[in-house]
């Protein structure tokens, strides 16, 4: 018998997502040769005891972990409200559950359950021996299933149209699930049902989930951008699709969509000599629909504006391309999300000078435009002092007035956060400059990053480390950088010389079904925790001074430095916990 389970307690903000999860091993075997079984797997809504909803299928979505080189990684969709997966003797499975909060959703604490229930696919029992083995508890589910959604319908006097049909879309979908239930398998397998095993040993594993939605709304815009870079080549390789073609606007455009509920701004990029690279947020023209509809989307914290055209041209067109594109983009209220990224990582004086020039031209068109630059040293054939860290302290006065962001590598500061200090001194934001980093192959173990194997903390940790340092925004080179390939389902390969998982934070969905959306990587669902910590940060900092924010990272022991975060989730858990208490209205 299943040892019970202790309840799941969770805490989210209205326009957030917090996710969870579950491991299953079987100590059994009840499959065929080299299966441990089969089990299915549901969830109930999450329901409020005032009748509001978290719908499984829109607001609660599950995804099985899915193993990259060894590790788990990938997060694949699962079919909704009932699925069921293969287990392996000896190995462990997991399942992703995310919970996404509208930012509309009334504040209260919602329940549900996750149920787990052993099967036998190969069971030739009758409709009458099923119905024998239907235990107490299962009668229970369904008894309790057909009141709840009674409970949403009866009450609609008085409602609006708009809340009738929500409670019809939500009673439907508790319907739906009573009849996907084990309880009547019989009648929706196509071959013969998947018989439930003997319900008097009660195989099914009930995991109790409560959910706390309290009042604060996380901001459509997130606070901090952080720019992520999306190689347009890969996509063009890989899906087969010709630059400049209808098929590549769509893949384009579904790539930044997609990307989008991450809270991180999409930019694609196409690299050239010496790292020169070609950056752009839209692959239209500025003066396009569709450009105005992607700047204009209030989950955008910023987007890049090519220095070149995306698809070449020919004549005057390509000739007046920069002084047009900016012209129109200045008329825009968007205009302030706009920055140029023309060079990863100059290296000499010749790099440098390449942007002084491409600079100029652009503030030419529109003096308050914003130039990002990364770095991690000075110019190596142009000493600026006298040893590497003071060359590279020297870089805004170098590039100074040509770039407005500078974005340096975190790999420099290492574990010396007192360095940080010295790299703000030279920023000045009395001029709009402005300080962001940014992490690539390194820095490495045990520093954060984003690459496989690291601990789950250690890949959150990365945006605590911005915040704690004050950095304004974040870059990241690439999210879907494999290696080259040509057929969409190819087996993904990580880049030769990058530590596994570098630029690499999602997977084509083609690779492990017949789905053309992207696969999340857990990396990138951390990534997104990270940013959604840092809004709990900002409204505890604003309540109580940026020292105090400060403090309640050391006080929680989640983040202390670079080499000193916490491994496991309860620091988190105390943060987040402590700023609801002292912040809720």
């Amino acid at each position: 018998m299943p040892r019970p389970l202790e309840p799941v307690s969770l805490l989210a903000a209205r326009n957030e997502r917090e996710s969870i999860q579950i491991a299953i091993r079987p100590k059994v075997s009840w499959g065929g040769i080299g299966n441990a079984g089969v089990v299915q797997i549901q969830c109930t809504d999450l329901c409020s005891t005032s009748g509001d909803r978290l719908v499984v299928g829109q607001s609660v979505t599950f995804r099985r972990v899915v193993p990259i080189l060894g590790v788990p990684d990938a997060l694949v969709p699962i079919d909704m409200p009932v699925s069921q997966i293969n287990l392996l003797p000896g190995e462990t499975s997991a399942v992703w559950v995310s919970v996404d909060v509208p930012s509309t959703q009334p504040p209260g604490q919602y329940d549900g359950e996750f149920i787990v229930t052993a099967t036998k696919a190969d069971a030739e029992y009758t409709t009458q021996t099923q119905t024998q083995f239907l235990g107490k508890s299962e009668k229970y589910h369904v008894y309790n299933e057909l009141k709840t959604c009674l409970d949403v319908i009866d009450p609609i006097d008085g409602k609006t149209i708009e809340e009738v049909v929500e409670r019809v879309k939500s009673a439907t979908t508790t319907l739906k699930r009573v009849l996907q239930s084990p309880a009547f398998s019989d009648f929706f397998s196509e071959n013969g049902p998947p018989d439930m095993m003997d319900e008097d040993a009660n195989l099914s594993i009930r995991l109790k989930i409560s959910l706390t939605v309290w009042d604060f709304v996380l901001p459509t815009t997130p606070s901090l951008p952080a720019v992520i870079g999306i190689s347009d080549t890969v996509i063009e390789d890989r899906f087969g699709v010709e630059r400049g073609s209808p098929e590549w606007y769509d893949a384009l455009e579904q790539h930044f969509k997609w990307l989008l509920q991450y809270k991180v701004s999409p930019y694609f990029c196409k690299w050239g000599n010496s790292m020169r690279v070609l950056t752009y947020t839209s692959p239209w023209p500025a003066d396009h629909p569709k450009s105005d509809e992607f700047f204009s989307d209030p989950r955008l914290a910023a987007y890049a504006v090519p220095y070149t055209p995306p698809v070449p041209c020919s004549g005057d067109l390509s000739k007046d391309y920069l002084q047009t594109e900016v012209e129109i983009l200045r008329s825009k209220s968007h205009w302030k999300k706009a920055y140029f990224y023309l060079w990863d990582e100059p290296l000499n004086e010749e790099q440098y000078n390449a942007i002084r020039e491409q600079a100029s031209e652009i503030h030419a068109y529109a003096s308050d435009a914003r130039v990002l630059t990364t770095y991690h040293s000075g110019p190596s054939d142009t000493p600026l002092a006298q040893n590497n860290f003071e060359a590279f302290l020297k870089v805004p006065g170098f590039l100074r007035p040509h770039t407005q962001i500078y974005c340096t590598s975190e790999w420099v500061i290492g574990n010396r956060e007192d360095l940080v200090k010295d790299i703000i001194a030279e920023i000045k934001p009395e001029n709009n400059e402005e300080w962001w980093t940014y992490v690539c192959m390194g820095p490495s173990d045990p520093h954060p990053n984003w690459h496989l194997g690291m601990w789950g903390t250690q890949h959150r940790a990365v945006m605590w480390r911005v915040w704690k340092e004050g950095g304004t925004g974040f870059l990241y080179w690439g999210a879907n950088c494999y290696e080259k390939a040509t057929v969409a389902s190819a087996e993904i390969k990580f880049r030769r010389g990058l530590p596994p998982g570098d630029g690499v934070l999602f997977y084509p969905g083609e690779v492990f079904s017949s789905s053309h959306e992207p696969v999340a990587s857990l990396r990138l669902e951390r990534l997104l925790s990270g940013l959604q910590d840092i809004e709990y940060l900002k409204l505890y900092s604003s309540k109580y001074g940026r020292d105090e924010g400060l403090a309640i990272l050391e006080k929680t022991g989640m983040y202390s430095g670079p080499e000193r975060y916490t491994l496991e989730h309860g620091p988190i858990d105390m943060m987040r916990g402590e700023i609801f208490r002292t912040c809720r209205s």
